[in-house]
């Protein structure tokens, strides 16, 4: 239902305005990777002013990334910031690779960590309303439901 890390590896990218911030924030994305059971192979980071609001990172970073990507085979990249369902859409398409940020490594973290019913069940509740706007169009191509005039509904 969620994903699960299990040994794998990860790249961690950072984008914002201010680079003193870049150090600390890695190294802090990268102990939480590690506690998730990732193995970080490497890091990328950009100095924005304006978010791209369709890869939140430049689209030459992007290629940066698709770069790596090929030479270093990771199997997820986790980005330090919050991503829309359509910028982590773009960036899953533009790799193909799971892309994950933040706030879903912690709760990955919650849920492996999770030994009762009740923390299983509160840890299930908030991935699963965290994934709720994510799963916009996800499975449109199953549906055989067409609307229209001359068509057949969907009775």
């Amino acid at each position: 239902m969620t994903y699960t890390p299990t040994p794998e590896r990860a790249v961690l990218v950072w984008s914002g305005t201010d680079k003193t911030e870049c150090a600390e924030s890695l190294a802090e994305l990268a102990q939480l990777a590690e506690s998730a059971g990732l193995t970080v192979i490497g890091e990328l980071s950009q100095e924005i002013r304006r978010v791209s609001p369709a890869t939140r990172i430049g689209s030459g970073k992007v290629e940066e990334l698709q770069k790596l990507l090929a030479e270093d085979k990771p199997d997820v990249i986790v980005f330090d910031d919050p991503l829309t369902p359509a910028q982590r859409r773009n960036l899953e398409n533009a790799g193909r690779i799971k892309v994950i940020d933040r706030s879903q490594l912690i709760l990955d973290i919650f849920a492996q960590r999770a030994s009762t019913r009740a923390g299983k069940l509160q840890v299930e509740l908030a991935q699963l309303e965290y994934l709720l706007p994510r799963l916009t169009r996800q499975w449109t191509h199953l549906s055989r439901i067409r609307g229209g005039v001359g068509t057949r509904g969907p009775g």
